[in-house]
């Protein structure tokens, strides 16, 4: 009799262990279950985020893109950012498609490269400008010009232009009346310090500061260099002029995709107070919003 009791004892006691222990089990599956469930939605969110695929130049472009991408993935958008340091492959690489967009030039840049390569590239949208600026090489001071010195401009089609119509505002050469936004050293008509231009590719420009009396940069390339429009050049375009409104960065897409979804998106975020406000806060003057 004591043998049989103690028999369903050990049962019971047997069976109670196994459903406490199937309880804990469950429970703990239950707790995995949910973290798995949670963590496979918030992969399916990511997952689900659509893409857009954007060329640039390193500054203030991407800079300023990487501030966008934060907003953009907010909104379901992941931004992929990709850095060019050359002005051609932005622009090739939209016009095959394998890019979605480019964020590195303005208008007038980008009509005369789609004359010259026959490419079909359109503005989808403004959104800063950089002031053109001459800045100090081995002279700080304009009025320190002589005989013969050498100032260094930009050597493509529409960057030597704005450069040359910066340098004939502070009076240092006179162009042709109509010379305007396509003039080059050839449309010099006075030159009263026999001042030599010397062309140089956009980016090399900024390089050779310590061998000419200035040097006129582009803002991008000004920052590359820690140059600032509002501390550190010698004379700059006013914000009012034409040359600033004429050239506005944009972001430029093959004809046809500016309508598209996520270029809308990006616009609208590059286009946002938040952007402007890092724009504002971070460049000094050197890159300023489109209004």
């Amino acid at each position: 009799m004591k043998k049989k009791l103690f028999a369903i004892v050990l049962t019971l006691s047997v069976v109670a262990g196994a459903l406490a222990g199937c309880g804990k089990k469950d429970a703990a599956n239950n707790a995995t279950g949910e973290s798995k469930t949670e963590t496979t939605t918030q992969d399916k969110k990511e997952e689900g985020n659509k893409k857009i695929k954007v060329a640039a130049s390193a500054t203030p472009h991407s800079e300023i893109l990487e501030v966008a991408k934060k907003v953009l993935n907010e909104k379901g958008w992941d931004l992929e950012i990709v850095v060019f340091d050359d002005y051609v492959q932005p622009n090739n690489v939209v016009e095959s498609g394998d890019f979605d967009a480019n964020y590195f030039q303005h208008i007038p840049y980008l009509e005369n490269f789609n004359e010259e390569h026959g490419t079909h590239l359109v503005n989808a949208g403004g959104i800063h400008y950089e002031p053109f600026g001459i800045y100090p090489g081995t002279k700080s001071d304009l009025s320190a010009l002589e005989e013969g010195d050498v100032i260094a401009v930009p050597n493509d089609t529409t960057n030597e232009a704005r450069a040359l119509l910066l340098l004939q505002d502070n009076g240092i050469i006179k162009l042709k009346e109509d010379a305007g936004l396509t003039a080059t050293v050839n449309d010099i008509v006075e030159n009263p310090k026999n001042i030599k231009i010397q062309e140089l590719e956009a980016a090399q420009v900024a390089r050779v500061k310590g061998e000419v009396a200035f040097v006129v940069l582009n803002g991008n390339y000004a920052l590359q260099v820690g140059f600032s429009a509002a501390k550190d050049a010698i004379a700059y375009e006013q914000a009012d002029s034409q040359a600033a409104k004429t050239y506005v960065n944009v972001i430029a897409v093959k004809e046809g995709n500016e309508n598209n979804e996520g270029i809308k998106a990006l616009v609208e975020v590059l286009t946002s107070d938040e952007i402007k406000t890092y724009i504002n806060d971070t460049y000094d003057g050197a890159v300023i919003p489109f209004e």
